[in-house]
């Protein structure tokens, strides 16, 4: 798969659609990427994009409810990843991967990672964790973190993670009372607990390593 390409912003009221899609505009200009990256609810674009992003933002079910709400998304979005599309989910987006969420009620996410979106455990903290916060990884180890550092800033905002996942899943880390998943990947779908539209340098090149992505099937 050559890099760049048809990148669809999947459309589902989710929040974060225009800016997600200036971010990814703006990875692909420093990355001189020649990309046709557009918002859409299409489910037949959003079936045979190149790439699929799915921003999010507010309460799991909320969002859970919205994308199905939009007859045939969640299905095409399932087609283009099920054909080796890459997938980036942000934020609500990526909680989205999980087999569940618990806010308001049990709602079930899309069930492409294990695991389920529960309320964070950190006493003494403020909840939602609001602002910059540390990313943990090996370099190397994926090529979502290509020309990152440990130590390199995520901006997150969020009050529930992922827990009960497999760790073979976890790209990165976050510490906010505890280790927070904050980068996870299986095979061709991928998601950032952090607003990667919003973290500046870190997001942008995120953003570029995921339009050069090019996993394995």
């Amino acid at each position: 798969m050559k890099p760049g390409g048809r990148v669809a912003v999947v459309d589902y009221q989710g929040g974060n659609l225009a800016s997600a899609a200036r971010a990814l505009e703006q990875a692909a200009s420093e990355g001189e990427l020649e990309v046709e990256i557009r918002v859409s609810a299409d489910p037949d674009w959003v079936r045979n994009a190149d790439r699929v992003v799915l921003p999010g933002q507010g309460a799991f079910a909320d969002c859970a409810r919205g994308l199905s709400a939009v007859a045939g998304l969640r299905a095409a979005m399932e087609d283009a990843t099920a054909d080796g599309a890459p997938f980036l989910g942000i934020c609500v987006g990526m909680q989205l991967m999980a087999e569940r969420g618990l806010e308001h009620g049990e709602t079930p996410g899309l069930g492409w990672i294990r695991g389920e979106i529960a309320p964070m455990a950190a006493p003494g903290l403020r909840l939602p964790q609001m602002g910059w916060n540390e990313l943990a990884f090996t370099p190397g180890r994926h090529p979502l973190t290509d020309g990152l550092l440990p130590g390199d800033h995520g901006y997150f905002v969020h009050s529930f993670a992922l827990a009960g996942h497999d760790p073979a899943d976890l790209v990165a880390t976050t510490s906010y009372g505890g280790t927070v998943p904050a980068l996870v990947a299986r095979g061709n779908r991928a998601g950032t607990q952090f607003h990667v539209e919003k973290s500046q340098r870190v997001g942008l090149r995120i953003l570029l390593n995921f339009l050069r992505w090019n996993p394995e099937r």
